[in-house]
């Protein structure tokens, strides 16, 4: 049984968003690989695949280190009004980051400073 195949199975017993760590603490002994590091192989099996497959993932990230099935997050927000207020309205909203901000304004140049010497 692949990762993957593992963590759907866990997430649809609980039905409810998780983190990478409480993932691999019920999976235990299923998850095939045996890397010392179970946490980075579900993390990094999870982000590829919302990665390559995006809106035809099983899988949403609902925050930062959290994952739920698609299934269950669209019917998290249809049915809580609270989430609905609180969250944005569609899942495609919760896997995007923040843009970046804009940049610095430009320094000003030596030339451009007025009066730029010391007071005698």
């Amino acid at each position: 049984m692949s990762t993957l195949a593992v963590v759907e199975e866990i997430l649809r017993e609980t039905a409810s968003p998780m983190s990478v760590r409480e993932i691999v603490e019920r999976a235990g002994m299923r998850l095939p690989s045996k890397s010392k590091t179970p946490d980075t192989v579900v993390a990094r099996d999870l982000s590829m695949d919302i990665k390559k497959k995006g809106d035809t993932s099983l899988f949403v990230r609902t925050s930062p280190g959290r994952y739920t099935l698609r299934t269950l997050a669209s019917g998290m927000l249809d049915g809580a009004a609270v989430l609905r207020s609180a969250a944005p309205s569609s899942i495609g909203a919760l896997q995007r980051k923040p843009a970046a901000s804009a940049p610095p304004p430009p320094r000003s140049r030596d030339s451009d400073v007025q009066g730029g010497g010391f007071a005698s």
